[in-house]
């Protein structure tokens, strides 16, 4: 378990630092704010959202590898979630507690290679089949020969790993699949711009606090929830670095309501200033961390294609049922347009959703699952869930 985990387990991580009213979360504390003016931005942990956490060894002749994995639920069909391309298995912590309040159901989270707190020899290798077989071995690691149903449910890259591991049947009992905003066309044309919104991302945050800000202001996670847990996967301690260059060197955008505040001096008892007694905090033996990416998703480029190209038909040729949630019908390519058009698959439309649609709307998407199990049978609802069938 990371330093980072245990503080956010007692509970030991500093406070927020709060900023002016719908602003930065940077700076000195405003002593004068009202309620309900400023949004919280402290991380969350794991625990509200899983029942437990467990690292997964796959041993082999030439080592082993350890995956880290979050859990909730005792009866039902097992949801395997896999997470996009630079995010971790805590993207999936909203929607566990949407969907396991829906079905019965058993949810299995999973840190991919080179992901949050997996831990494998070579985590450099992102190849579709590398992770592929990493999931066939979790699950013959976690079950043995006595696998339960295993439904696949996959967000962005995590969904074209689920559709090759599904084509490779490396999970006997696969009862579904479900691709969540991926699509072959589309995903090869932003292919070419993936570097250029990569390098505009910011390279540091002061901390935590700034990197979840950020997640929420820039609109890569539009739900504030969801980012307080996720952004923990997301992001690391920089090695023996304190926050360089003041909070200007780590985020650009997230400074103007911080330079207005930086000129405001409010007045204490005794007519001491607040940022004088800062400065004064300041100068003991705790600093502030900067907190970097966990993974440098521009190395992975030479695997790109590799994971998106041919999806659409290896989805399509898939036996199990199928379902696949977009943000937007404009993301469907011919050959998926085509196989809807057929009934090959059930497709439902989430709009008013970013691309990490799981995390913006976790309980259109926890019903739409939940619908699509019960449909298809695989197992009943709990809490007096309703179903409502969508149109396609």
């Amino acid at each position: 378990m990371s330093a980072l985990e245990k503080q956010l387990q007692l509970g030991r991580l500093p406070p927020r630092a709060p900023g002016p009213a719908g602003g930065s979360a940077q700076g000195p504390p405003k002593m004068r704010m009202g309620p309900g003016r400023k949004r919280d931005y402290s991380p969350v942990p794991w625990s509200q959202y899983f029942e437990s956490m467990e690292d997964v060894v796959v041993e082999s002749d030439s080592g082993k590898d350890t995956f880290r994995i979050y859990k909730s639920g005792s009866e039902g069909p097992v949801l395997l979630l896999l997470h996009g391309g630079g995010h971790s298995a805590l993207s999936w912590a909203v929607f566990t507690s949407a969907i396991i309040n829906r079905v019965q159901c058993r949810i299995v989270a999973l840190d991919l290679r080179g992901h949050g707190e997996t831990k494998v020899r070579n985590p450099e290798d992102l190849s579709a089949e590398t992770m592929s077989k990493d999931i066939g071995n979790v699950v013959e690691a976690m079950y043995g020969d006595l696998s339960p149903p295993i439904m696949l449910i996959g967000h962005s890259m995590g969904g074209a790993i689920a559709v090759h591991t599904a084509a490779s049947n490396l999970i006997p009992s696969l009862l579904g699949l479900c691709m969540i905003d991926v699509v072959e066309g589309t995903a090869m044309d932003a292919l070419n711009s993936m570097q250029n919104f990569l390098r505009s991302r910011p390279k540091t945050f002061k901390s935590l606090e700034n990197a979840i800000e950020w997640s929420v202001k820039s609109g890569q996670i539009r739900n504030l929830e969801s980012a307080r847990v996720s952004m923990v996967g997301q992001v690391k301690q920089c090695e023996g670095a304190a926050s360089p260059g003041g909070p200007k060197a780590i985020v650009e955008g997230i400074i103007e309501e911080e330079e207005e505040e930086e000129e405001e001096e409010e007045e204490g008892e005794n007519g001491e200033s607040v940022n004088k007694r800062k400065k004064d905090d300041d100068a003991e033996p705790k600093k502030d961390v900067a907190y970097t990416w966990r993974i440098e998703l521009a190395k992975t480029e030479k695997y790109w294609d590799g994971w998106f190209r041919g999806l659409s038909n290896l989805f399509l040729n898939c036996s199990a049922p199928k379902l696949l949630l977009l943000a937007g019908v404009d993301r469907l390519d011919k050959d998926l347009t085509i196989g809807q058009m057929q009934g090959k698959f059930q497709m439902q439309v989430l709009p008013q959703c970013g691309h990490a649609v799981h995390e913006d709307a976790p309980d259109k998407v926890a019903e739409a699952v939940a619908t699509f199990l019960i449909r298809h049978r695989f197992t009943e609802p709990i809490g007096g869930f309703q179903c409502v069938f969508p149109a396609c």
